[in-house]
C-alpha cells in the first residue's frame, strides 16, 4: 500500500474516534472511490501508483466544486459549506501545486519537446504538459497557458 492510502486509512481512524462526520464522509467517499479504480484498473486486490491515487482525490474534489456550483445556484449555502469543508479536507492528500512561473516552464518545454507550433498541435503539448506536472497543476490552469504559448 502506497502512503497516501495508508494516511487516508489512519485518517478515516482518527475522524471517526474525533465523531468528524464531515471529514469521515469525505475521506469514506474517497476509498471507496480509490477501490473502486483500483477493480477498473485490474480487478479487487489491485493496488494503485502514486498518480493514478492523485487522479482519483482530483476526481472526488472537482466532483465537489460542481456540487457547490448546483447548490449556490439553488441558494443552499449549507450544502455547499459542507462541500467546501470535503475540499479542503481532500486537498490536503495532493502534492504543493506549481507557481505561475513554473507552469509557464513546463509548458515552454512541452511545447519544444512536441514541436508544436500551432492550436493543432494543441493536444500533443498538452499531454507532455501533463506528464510533466506530474498532478500538480489544475487541467484549466494548464490548458490556458497551452493555448496562451501557442497562440
Amino acid at each position: 500500500m502506497s502512503d497516501t492510502t495508508l494516511r487516508i486509512s489512519d485518517d478515516i481512524k482518527t475522524a471517526m474516534r474525533a465523531k468528524d462526520s464531515t471529514a469521515l464522509n469525505a475521506l469514506r467517499a474517497l476509498k471507496s472511490a480509490m477501490t473502486n479504480a483500483a477493480i477498473e484498473k485490474g480487478g479487487l486486490g489491485t493496488v494503485l501508483d502514486e498518480p493514478e491515487i492523485l487522479a482519483v482525490i482530483r476526481k472526488q474534489i472537482k466532483q465537489r466544486q460542481d456540487s457547490i456550483e448546483q447548490f449556490e445556484k439553488a441558494d443552499r449555502a449549507e450544502l455547499a459549506a459542507n462541500e467546501k469543508a470535503e475540499i479542503a479536507i481532500l486537498s490536503q492528500y495532493l502534492p504543493a501545486a506549481l507557481t505561475e512561473e513554473q507552469i509557464a516552464g513546463i509548458v515552454d518545454q512541452a511545447v519544444s519537446e512536441t514541436g508544436a507550433s500551432s492550436k493543432a498541435d494543441m493536444g500533443k503539448a498538452m499531454k507532455r504538459a501533463q506528464e510533466l506536472s506530474e498532478g500538480r497543476a489544475d487541467g484549466k490552469l494548464l490548458s490556458a497557458a497551452v493555448m496562451k504559448r501557442l497562440s
